[in-house]
């Protein structure tokens, strides 16, 4: 990586600790230490989540007209203020207007930082740079989470003030890194500098409306997020406490194999997947969900012992968990190489909402389900994995071969670059 590229990927920690050092916790906080009731809590978790909803839609045109990386300082500094004002937040009005703030501002530093990644990577380096984003992301979540769990006591509000002042620490700390990034005139992307497209980038959302193939990457993604992450906390462990009988340490052991198994097999898995067709990964991942759900059938309808029910819970999980390796260098670098050059902003932002829109979609369907209709829930999950595979082989007809498998692309350079050294050889001779 170039020293741009550390910066940003160091944002990337950045953001993802400051988010699993307080999220996990909004609830609590607000119910429990500032005594504001559940349904306040309620309230400020989709104050929250509809932050991003709303300004997710305006976020890739601006990133197109001004470029990624002021977008991405406003950004940190906005969620830097939320964060501190929700651990100031003694009453209902100021906790709304603090998640909104919060919302808005991490909601905005995704496609920031995509944007960011396409304009530093080549159409080859870009699988492993998002790979290597996806491996930080889930390790700045997981020691962000590990370590605010250390620093919280319900019986201490100063503790909850010191966790929130952290994370806005962090959040200034990354804008700060953003503002040393020198960004560079990509040759792969040698149109996308803001000043280049401001006239390009106006009617943007008919214009990507109209590509077939993204349209059908979004309604993917949709569902790829909609069977996996918008159930993990919601109707996954829902299912998994009243149907297979799991206590609150065997969730915690399934979430923590799910990382464990992102963490130790992305880069093992991205040797595999950097050489084959993204369209068929996809699909493959569809599979091993379908798989994953049938086994998660099994801990919660099967007669087993509660040891076994247990086990296979946590396959569960730890299935899921591969699967998401195999969509991190597959996913994000074919919505940047499918984006025409003025518009990458654009289509990052219009695919983040979509994963938005999943993730809330997905807890208010799967929760309900996965607590009372335990046979059916399982039915529907795996259909629905089933379903990611057919969408990822149709999306798999409308790439290009080399949007499809970016292999190609290098191993056509190369013999562009070797056969006039062959063919003067060949002369001589």
């Amino acid at each position: 990586m170039g020293a741009a590229m550390r910066r940003i990927q160091a944002g990337n920690v950045l953001s993802a600790f400051g988010l699993g050092f307080t999220v996990p916790y909004l609830y609590v906080y607000v119910a429990q230490v500032r005594d504001l009731g559940a349904g306040t809590a309620g309230a400020v978790l989709a104050v929250f989540a509809m932050a991003a909803l709303v300004v997710l839609p305006f976020t890739g045109r601006t990133i197109d007209r001004r470029g990624p990386l002021p977008v991405l300082v406003v950004a940190a500094l906005l969620a830097s203020a939320g964060a501190l004002a929700m651990g100031l937040a003694g009453s209902v009005p100021a906790a709304v207007l603090a998640a909104a703030l919060l919302g808005a501002g991490t909601a905005v530093m995704q496609p920031a930082l995509a944007t960011m990644i396409v304009w530093c990577s080549s159409p080859s380096t870009r699988t492993r740079a998002f790979a290597m984003q996806f491996f930080l992301q889930n390790l700045g979540l997981g020691v962000g989470g590990l370590i605010g769990g250390q620093i919280v006591d319900k019986t201490r509000p100063d503790s909850f003030l010191l966790l929130f002042s952290i994370e806005a620490a962090m959040f200034v700390v990354l804008a700060v890194i953003a503002a040393t990034v020198r960004m560079p005139k990509a040759p792969s992307i040698p149109d996308a500098m803001p000043e280049n497209t401001e006239a390009k980038a106006r009617g943007g959302l008919r214009s990507l409306l109209g590509h077939r193939a993204m349209v059908q990457l979004c309604v993917l993604g949709f569902v790829l997020f909609f069977a996996c992450y918008g159930q993990f906390e919601s109707g996954l462990a829902a299912y998994g406490t009243e149907a297979a009988g799991i206590d609150p340490a065997g969730l915690g052991y399934a979430l923590a194999a799910n990382t464990a198994v992102i963490v130790l097999a992305q880069f093992l898995v991205l040797r595999f997947v950097e050489r084959r067709r993204r369209s068929r990964v996809i699909a493959a991942v569809g599979l091993i969900w379908a798989v994953a759900w049938v086994i998660a059938g099994y801990a919660g309808l099967g007669h087993g012992s509660q040891t076994m029910a247990t086990a296979a819970f946590i396959s569960t999980y730890a299935l899921f968990g591969l699967g998401e390796a195999m969509l991190s260098p597959t996913v994000a670098p074919l919505v940047a190489d499918l984006a025409p050059e003025s518009m990458v902003g654009q289509y990052n932002s219009a695919f983040a909402l979509v994963k938005q829109l999943a993730l809330a979609v997905g807890p208010a369907v799967g929760g309900p389900m996965g607590a009372a209709l335990h046979g059916p829930y399982v039915v529907t999950f795996v259909l629905f994995s089933l379903g990611i595979t057919v969408l990822a082989l149709k999306l798999g007809r409308n790439l290009t071969a080399v949007q499809d498998q970016p292999a190609l692309a290098s191993k056509s350079r190369i013999v562009a670059r070797h056969r006039p050294e062959q063919d003067k050889v060949e002369a001589t001779a």
